[in-house]
């Protein structure tokens, strides 16, 4: 499988390897990483930002992609929408089906509400089934959320939201409790102990897994759990624009059948948004790690309806995705592999960095020694740099690679690549919205009743997400915001729906002499060649 120039730099990889099990190359200053990030890492690289003229955040600048859907036209003409007939009525609508959403389902169906969710794929087409790695929490008597706080905040470049944050890590352990009740089958000891290990930037062993296919399993239970409580869940129905009531509260959504194009109005007393990122915006021409749904849709509603984004310029770039073979081009390689022992090794077999600083910090020392440096190893996607797989083993004994990370054997073992005995090439991949909608501690944007939880908020993990806080922010943010619009529910009076902020926002771009062609919500990519 491997190339002739490819097998020459395993030689050298080989050759260095018990060298390099031996040396573990420095930790960054804070100086060197800051210098490191502001000349290599996609989010400061001049030309690919867009300043926004209408909305919101006007004056702020977010990615030209992103720019381009916040700026777009609606989907729909308002005054062809029938507002006064919807066909579904309920207390709860959820927007997206992943772990945030089904969290906050669960948690409202529990608190008595009559909940929907609606997502443009299937219940479970999302993220956090494709997130493999672990989930964060401080439950061990050597740690706490203290420690595990500072690890976020500081691996986030002191950006977090302090009371987001503060929530985060002091609800990990009821949440990890939450979870193995429900029933996911998390790493134990015999005992029934849960196994821990490290992450980047992590200073505790504090990730729990479920082997590599951590987030798969948690969907699977949370999933279930929908199931049993017979929550409606409508498949393959996109929404594409928020409805409000005269008072510009969120009083529900326009749904469109994914197949038929059909248009539906859900009325709801309050709506949690939990749609998930933008991977498949394919920021910068970046492959990505995400579900094909990730289109940033949630941030295109709750901005056209007026709710205000936070840090939309910052994306995570997952240090390891797949950079060979070309079929998996982009899929994630879990820090799972790094956290049990691989080491990043450039073309000369030389190991580069420390294999478990931040995400931030090792993406764009790949991309340093892959340009400036030129010790990548060409492929026919473009450059990569080698994970040393094999070490693993040679640290943990044999069997660790099969009873540890599963999956990763079995990603690479279908195109004949043993990542037991041969390692494996790697280059950044988009992986992580790491800004989004402005929340409060209660999940509610500035849109009164429009409540956000998942990958869709931003400033929970700052500028920069820590391994293993995603699958943790959806499910202490998704029961939160279930709970939460399920109390406001309660309270709500039911005023006249309204698509006049549609409107009102076309009227704006026409004001700021903005013409485009799009229409958003993205909904889905289009890889189609143009002949």
């Amino acid at each position: 499988m491997y190339t002739n120039e490819m097998m020459e730099s395993i030689r050298k990889v080989e050759a260095a390897r018990a060298k390099n099990l031996e040396l573990e190359p420095r930790r960054m200053t804070a100086e060197e990483k800051d210098t490191l990030l502001k000349t290599y890492h996609p989010d400061y690289k001049e030309g690919e930002f867009a300043v926004l003229q209408v909305g919101p955040n006007r004056g702020e600048k977010v990615p030209t992609e992103l720019a381009a859907l916040l700026q777009a036209n609606s989907r729909i003409a308002p005054a062809q929408v029938d507002l006064e007939h919807p066909a579904y009525d309920v207390d709860v609508l959820i927007i997206g089906g992943g772990g945030a959403g089904t969290s906050a389902a669960i948690e409202a169906d529990k608190a008595g509400a009559k909940v929907m969710i609606v997502t443009k794929l299937r219940m479970g087409d999302a993220n956090t089934m494709m997130a493999e790695g672990g989930i964060q929490a401080a439950d061990k008597p050597n740690d706490s959320p203290a420690i595990h706080y500072l690890d976020a905040f500081g691996g986030g470049h002191f950006a977090a939201k302090p009371e987001l944050l503060y929530k985060l890590v002091t609800e990990a352990p009821e949440a990890i409790a939450w979870l193995n009740d429900l029933g996911v089958e998390f790493d134990k000891e015999p005992d029934g102990t849960m196994i821990t290990t490290h992450g980047g930037g992590t200073s505790r062993k504090r990730m729990h897994a479920a082997k590599d296919y951590s987030g798969a399993e948690i969907m699977r239970t949370l999933r279930d759990e929908v199931l049993n409580r017979q929550i409606p869940v409508v498949d393959f129905t996109a929404a594409i624009e928020l409805v409000l009531d005269e008072n510009g509260r969120a009083a529900g959504a326009v749904l469109m059948n994914m197949e038929t194009q059909e248009l539906m109005v859900a009325r709801a007393k309050t709506v949690v948004i939990a749609t998930g990122g933008a991977g498949r915006l394919h920021y910068q021409g970046f492959p990505t790690s995400n579900h094909y749904g990730a289109t940033a849709d949630g941030l295109v509603l709750a901005y056209r309806a007026g709710a205000k984004l936070l840090y939309p310029d910052t994306l995570q770039y997952h240090p390891t995705g797949a950079a060979f073979p070309e079929q998996i081009f982009g899929a994630l390689v879990t820090e799972k592999v790094r956290s049990l022992g691989a080491k990043l090794i450039n073309v000369d077999g030389e190991a580069f960095m420390h294999p478990l600083e931040t995400r931030d910090v090792s993406a764009a020392s790949i991309i340093r020694e892959c340009t400036t440096r030129g010790k990548g190893v060409r492929t026919s996607q473009g450059l990569g740099v080698w994970l040393d797989t094999p070490m693993i083993e040679r640290k943990g004994g044999e069997g660790t690679i099969e009873r540890r990370i599963p999956a990763m054997l079995r990603m690479f073992g279908k195109y004949d690549i043993d990542i037991r005995k041969q390692p494996i090439l790697v280059y950044p991949t988009l992986h992580y919205q790491n800004g989004g909608i402005d929340i409060s501690k209660d999940c509610q944007s500035g849109v009164e009743n429009l409540f956000v939880a998942g990958e869709a908020v931003g400033g929970i993990h700052g500028r920069n997400r820590l391994m293993g806080n995603s699958l943790l922010d959806i499910i202490v943010f998704g029961r939160t915001a279930g709970k939460s619009a399920a109390a406001k529910a309660q309270a709500v009076q039911e005023g006249q729906l309204t698509l006049s902020h549609v409107d009102a926002f076309a009227r704006q771009l026409e004001q700021a002499g903005i013409h485009s062609d799009l229409v958003s919500p993205k909904l889905l990519p289009d890889y189609r060649r143009v002949k």
